[in-house]
């Protein structure tokens, strides 16, 4: 028979136990139906200013007061000003041009004007390349041809327009190889699948020089953000189709010089950032994987911490907690708040000015919740979701906290999160890359374009820019001269 503390121990664990299962439902149903959206809509901002109050007080009695839900006027679509415009003109008939009360011919005094949108469908046309012939009419034995230019693909029907518009077709507008087919059918043009991905895998291989260009740019960075996320490839040498892969992505912050650079690797092993960022040694922000610590310890690189992902996990574990209530969790994510608030407002200052406001005003912040943390640790069960907030704070707390110490660093890594959202949409859409080469062509595709439109470029034009001449180029001052932050935008 157990002993009574056997059993009051037992209990503890039950209870325990119920406590996560229920956690566990709460954050399924959340997953399943809630909103995705981190923005905090629980009142949090009512503890914005009293959060380190809390800490001696009764978190539990805390109550949220939900803000009233006010509704913005949207604004009206305008149409802009340098588009073409057609007019059509809807004019009186002739027996209505006359005064019906004295019969006198009626003047024009003006126009009313409505504007409207209009498109037509994508045409298509057919560059006829021809070669002029040239011979000697006396002697006949000089002929001579005049050359044409490289192409992005010699022999082939595709011109730089043409794959121009299938890459931002499905790197940009997210339209799998299957449905273009359907559109280039509509307008009378018969393609294969397997025609339109050669032509990819080819225009990957094309920008390589360009891509090799980059990195070395964002290996001459100060600081660099870093991220990954699952890419599935059916053909791998040695794994299976549903395996998983990895594409990564490198985003710097430097405005001068903006980089998104995609790669995909096989794995999510430490040897991938090593090889991609040998050459660098500044500041590298990542989320808290551990696949980055051997690039960082071997290149002594500062490793910066992400509050959005410590954030996060206190946000999950907000989502557990009965609605209407307030309590450690809150207190956690005030002082949070806090943080990013004191970053909102220093934005515009000086690098000087900055890290005085950081070193002031973020440090005594950071002091508090500290002496929060290390409170909250001592009574909070490990496997709980806050219980795993305050853990995944605590271990990455020298990470979290090195930005306070210039004012160049960030304090989180959504520049990398914001960088690989194109390219997880577009993966929702064509699911999987069917070669190791089609991945390494969409990783180098996705890095022209999202570097593009950092660089305030426009893809299509961007790209049929660099496939007519990137062909052509013969030196490397041509190649660098097509890299983004090297072309002008066009203004219309």
């Amino acid at each position: 028979m157990s002993s009574p503390a056997e059993l009051t121990a037992e209990n503890t664990q039950l209870k325990l136990r119920i406590k996560l299962l229920e956690e566990y439902i709460r954050l399924q149903n959340h997953q399943k139906y809630g909103a995705s959206s981190e923005k905090d809509t629980s009142g949090q901002g009512q503890l914005f200013n009293e959060a380190e109050d809390v800490i001696e007080g009764s978190e539990e009695e805390l109550e949220v007061v939900v803000p009233a839900h006010t509704r913005k006027k949207k604004k009206r679509v305008s149409i802009p000003a340098d588009l073409p415009r057609e007019e059509i003109v809807h004019d009186l008939p002739e027996s209505e041009k006359i005064c019906p009360h004295d019969g006198t011919a009626l003047t024009h005094i003006g126009d009313e004007s409505h504007e409207q949108l209009d498109i037509e469908p994508a045409k298509i046309k057919v560059l006829r390349h021809l070669r002029r012939k040239y011979a000697c009419p006396c002697c006949e034995k000089h002929l001579i041809t005049a050359t044409k230019p490289a192409q992005p693909i010699e022999k082939s029907i595709a011109s730089p327009g043409l794959l121009a518009y299938v890459t931002v077709s499905k790197y940009v507008d997210a339209l799998p190889l299957y449905r273009q087919i359907n559109i280039f059918k509509r307008i009378g043009v018969e393609l294969e699948r397997t025609t339109l991905a050669n032509w990819m895998i080819k225009m990957g291989v094309l920008v390589q020089p360009l891509i090799n260009l980059m990195l070395e740019t964002c290996a001459e960075q100060r600081v660099l953000h870093m991220d990954e996320t699952p890419l599935q490839v059916l053909n791998e040498p040695g794994k299976t189709a549903q395996s998983q892969s990895y594409m990564w992505v490198i985003a710097t912050t430097q405005a001068s010089v903006p980089v998104v650079l995609f790669h995909y690797s096989a794995g999510r092993g430490g040897d991938t950032p090593k090889q991609l960022l040998s050459d660098f040694k500044g500041a590298l922000m990542v989320d808290g994987y551990e696949g980055y610590n051997a690039l960082c310890v071997e290149n002594q690189l500062t490793r910066l911490g992400c509050w959005a992902h410590a954030r996060r996990k206190f946000i999950e574990a907000q989502r557990q907690q009965p609605k209407g209530k307030s309590s450690k969790v809150d207190v956690a994510l005030g002082f949070i708040q806090k943080l990013y608030a004191i970053e909102k407002l220093s934005r515009e200052e000086s690098l000087d000015a900055r890290r005085d406001i950081r070193q002031q005003q973020s440090a005594q912040v950071v002091e508090k919740l500290r002496k929060w943390l290390e409170k909250t640790l001592q009574n909070t069960p490990p496997k709980t979701t806050l219980g795993k907030a305050v853990h995944y704070l605590n271990n990455q707390w020298p990470r979290l906290i090195a930005y306070l110490d210039d004012a160049a660093l960030p304090i989180d890594n959504n520049r990398a999160e914001n960088s690989i959202r194109p390219f997880v949409i577009g993966r929702k859409n064509w699911l999987f890359a069917s070669s190791q080469a089609g991945a390494t062509a969409s990783g180098n595709l996705y890095s022209l374009i999202e570097t593009a439109k950092a660089n305030g470029l426009e893809p299509y034009a961007y790209l049929k820019q660099v496939y007519t001449r990137l062909p052509q180029a013969q030196s490397l001052p041509e190649i660098e001269a097509l890299l983004p932050w090297n072309i002008k935008p066009v203004v219309g």
